[in-house]
């Protein structure tokens, strides 16, 4: 309750109600106004561990994988959830990538296994755009994951966890993965292969590897190669957690509840909520308002400061810091036309039928990087643009939009 609201009850004229004889008083702040009482202490990572409840999720073992940089990964186990039923033509699957801090819960209540509810739920589900009465859809974690899959967070060969240990992967391992996914379920080629974001790269990278299995494919606000100006962000974002001495390099799954590297986390996930909304969304909704109950003249916050501080948090108890690290490197080298002859050689390879989508106000993934792609599919019409005031995170946010998009272009695959 904000002090506030507190201070309009107090005008109400309401009577005070006395505490119950020897309960405990409400904590309170210096002023007198109630104070929520303090969250439990988070873990030093939030990520799946074994012996967590599954919720929804199934796993399947993909055998070792050799890593395009080097290195081997002895043995892949993709996390994965799953919606609809595949048809006896086996031509109804849909696979739908996430972004950086998603996961495989797609669509669904909160539940065992699963604190938050499916993070796409107005895209995917019966009667939804990709409506799960007709397609078979299938959501993995991606490599290098937390929430199932093979990660930093997994145990290795040695009973430990990975940690600092776990090699570099790139987009295209993380496909040659979801490829093997593919295989133990029988599925030879996708209707539709989707994501948004990070999601997107791996869109892309699964119609240039394996362009016979994709028939259709949408990139949502997402880039072919990353720019200069993504990579700059990002480092930022790699330094605030390596930063944390409690990171330890990696090597903190033994630390206890509360001593994990949740500031450099948090301040890492700040950086990057700027990049996910717009000036425009931030200005008009905190401007210079303080956060209540705070002057900062007086070392408090502007609710800008607040609200950036929340999702600092909510991501820490929800997420791992080794798998930001990992997973932002991969995005770092993110580059379809390596060892491809460049980025048009590589998208001209891409057989087909391409949705590419932009969100106008994306100063994450630029609608110029969108451009490019659909320039350089020959099964891509031309770009559709979300038109949104909340930047990036417009293609969460603007569902009825993107949903008459998707629409639209599953009646024409």
């Amino acid at each position: 309750m904000s002090t506030e609201h507190t201070a309009r009850v107090a005008a109400s004229g309401r009577p005070h109600r006395p505490a119950a004889p020897g309960s405990v008083p409400a904590p309170a702040d210096r002023h007198g106004a109630p104070v929520a009482p303090a969250a439990p202490p988070t873990r030093a990572s939030s990520a799946w561990r074994e012996g967590d409840d599954p919720g929804r999720r199934e796993f399947v073992d993909v055998g070792p994988l050799d890593l395009e940089g080097g290195g081997r990964l002895p043995g892949v186990r993709l996390a994965y959830e799953t919606w609809g039923t595949l048809n006896a033509a086996g031509d109804n699957a849909v696979l739908v990538l996430h972004a950086l801090t998603g996961d495989s819960h797609v669509t669904g209540e909160p539940g065992p296994g699963h604190p938050t509810p499916g993070w796409w739920a107005s895209l995917v589900g019966p009667g939804a755009p990709i409506d799960t009465d007709r397609y078979f859809v299938v959501a993995p974690n991606v490599l290098g994951g937390c929430q199932g899959s093979t990660g930093p967070s997994s145990i290795a060969p040695d009973g430990r966890p990975w940690g600092s240990r776990f090699p570099h992967v790139t987009v295209r391992d993380q496909v040659a993965a979801e490829i093997g996914l593919a295989d133990a379920l029988g599925i030879e080629s996708w209707a539709l292969v989707i994501g948004a974001s990070m999601g997107g790269q791996r869109v892309l990278e699964w119609a240039a590897t394996a362009p016979e299995r994709v028939r259709g494919l949408a990139a949502i606000a997402t880039a072919a190669q990353t720019s200069g100006d993504q990579i700059a962000s990002f480092h930022t974002q790699l330094a605030a957690v390596q930063a944390d001495p409690r990171f330890a390099g990696g090597d903190y799954y033994d630390a206890p509840d509360g001593e994990g590297p949740h500031v450099g986390l948090g301040i890492a996930r700040q950086i990057a909520h700027q990049t996910y909304r717009s000036a425009l969304e931030l200005d008009e909704r905190f401007g210079r308002i303080p956060q209540g109950g705070e002057n900062p003249f007086e070392g408090g916050r502007f609710a800008v400061q607040s609200y950036l501080d929340h999702h600092g948090d909510k991501l820490a108890r929800r997420f791992d810091a080794n798998t930001y690290v990992v997973l932002t490197r991969t995005m770092i080298t993110h580059d379809l036309g390596r060892d491809r002859g460049g980025v048009d050689a590589a998208l001209a390879t891409i057989t087909a039928k391409a949705l590419v989508v932009a969100v106008d106000s994306d100063r994450l993934f630029l609608p110029a990087q969108s451009e490019r792609i659909a320039a350089g599919i020959p099964g891509a019409g031309p770009v559709r643009t979300i038109h949104s005031d909340f930047g990036h995170d417009g293609f969460l946010i603007e569902a009825e939009q993107l949903g008459a998009i998707v629409t639209e272009f599953l009646a024409e695959v």
